[in-house]
């Protein structure tokens, strides 16, 4: 249990912090936004009260260290995804892994922000309530292949 605690961790992060480079190339070479992870943190804080809707998160009563909760949950649920990744595939799967699953899992976890987190902070399902939610859901897909190729990556950097 502990190994693969271990390993959850060590390819949650790894994957979360290739996703995070990748935001900051979109951002250094397109000029996009990058995610704003205070507003995230306080989601999760308003969350841990048992409260997952808002109408507009940055109208909602703001927390003390919001911006580190965010980062903290942002790495949080990256470990979470590895783990859910780890207990996909056979043990043996970290000796040779292969691209496919971390991939399905890349794209799956596209769900988690556009029924959960994006509704919960107000930009509707998918960010249907934003103008430009296309590009918006284009760059989720893009953003969690990265994800994906991220968990191969780590998990063979581990090996």
């Amino acid at each position: 249990m502990s190994d693969f605690l271990y390993r959850s961790i060590l390819i949650g992060i790894g994957a979360t912090a290739i996703f995070d480079v990748w935001g900051l190339l979109l951002k250094h070479a397109f000029g996009l936004p990058g995610a704003n992870w205070g507003l995230v943190g306080r989601w999760f804080c308003h969350l841990a009260g048992g409260t997952v809707y808002h109408e507009d998160i940055s109208k909602a009563r703001p927390f003390a260290y919001e911006r580190a909760v965010g980062w903290i949950g942002h790495y949080a649920v990256g470990i979470l995804f590895a783990a859910i990744l780890l207990a996909l595939v056979p043990s043996t799967w970290l000796q040779q892994p292969t691209l496919m699953t971390p991939l399905i899992v890349g794209l799956v976890t596209v769900g988690a922000g556009w029924f959960l987190l994006q509704p919960g902070m107000g930009a509707g399902i998918a960010a249907s309530k934003r103008p430009n939610a296309n590009q918006i859901r284009v760059l989720n897909i893009a953003g969690h292949i990265v994800f994906g190729l991220g968990l191969y990556a780590s998990a063979l950097l581990i090996r």
